[in-house]
């Protein structure tokens, strides 16, 4: 159980994140949402957590391309909260294009969101995460950490970053009770995946249901999408006491693409 611990998952208004924050509100964690949405839909979310879980609920909608914004947010969510106990790096962007037709400003927000926050993020919540003696850091990479994709430069670039960093932080807090680990989802049917299959479509001449089949799919030899439930589980395990001797690891949940 995480009761009295506090979390903060980004990208946590739809999909994955979403799913992860219920995983762990369930367990008794404080939850910071985080993600663009209309302001009263944040506030009936928040009020959902609030009653259908009793934890206290924070939300707030930072602009995960400015670092500015990153550190307004991580000093509000200490400020209320003391410590970000748990921190579940989650939010991302999409675009795919050829590398040569590849728009500069979508190659720069995908850096930033997908791989230069999660270094922002993490730079300022480990203080109070070493001051108590625990942490959990959790990011949610992509099978694209592992392996690559035509027409995703800078996703792909992103993702593999993201995992050297979390090699990289794993070995440095790895005696200050702080667990550092990386999630490698495959595809799941989230508004991520579905913005880019028409994408995918036009770039490759092909069908949108030619892409499913034959393009995300087909490297998943499970032949199924992979569930958000199935990603929010191993995530909520990885901020247990149970998982203290998992750290470094980049932990496919890809329905055997990286098997390959």
């Amino acid at each position: 159980m995480l009761k009295d611990k506090t979390a903060l998952v980004t990208g946590s208004t739809s999909g994955i994140g979403l799913g992860i924050a219920h995983g762990l509100a369930a367990q008794g964690a404080n939850v910071i949402l985080h993600g663009f949405g209309d302001p009263a839909a944040m506030d009936r979310l928040k009020d959902e957590f609030a009653e259908r879980y009793g934890v206290r609920v924070r939300y707030d909608g930072a602009d995960m391309r400015w670092p500015e914004a990153i550190e307004a947010m991580m000093a509000g969510a200490l400020a209320e909260f003391g410590c970000i106990d748990l921190l579940i790096n989650n939010a991302g962007v999409q675009h795919v294009a050829p590398v040569d037709e590849f728009p500069v400003e979508q190659w720069d927000a995908i850096l930033a969101i997908n791989l230069t926050a999660v270094f922002h993020t993490t730079r300022l919540a480990l203080p109070a995460m070493k001051s108590r003696g625990f942490g959990r850091i959790v990011n949610i990479a992509s099978a694209h950490a592992l392996v690559a994709s035509p027409y995703k430069s800078a996703y792909v670039a992103a993702k593999h970053g993201v995992a050297g960093l979390t090699k990289s932080v794993a070995l440095e807090v790895a005696e200050a009770g702080i667990t550092v680990n990386a999630v490698a989802p495959g595809y799941v049917r989230t508004p991520l995946i579905d913005a880019q299959i028409p994408d995918t479509a036009k770039a490759r001449g092909i069908s949108v249901e030619a892409v499913v089949r034959d393009v995300l799919l087909a490297v998943q030899p499970t032949k199924k999408f992979v569930t958000v439930e199935q990603v929010a589980a191993l995530t909520c395990f990885l901020c247990s006491d149970d998982a203290a001797s998992i750290t470094g690891a980049v932990l496919p949940v890809d329905g055997g693409w990286t098997a390959h």
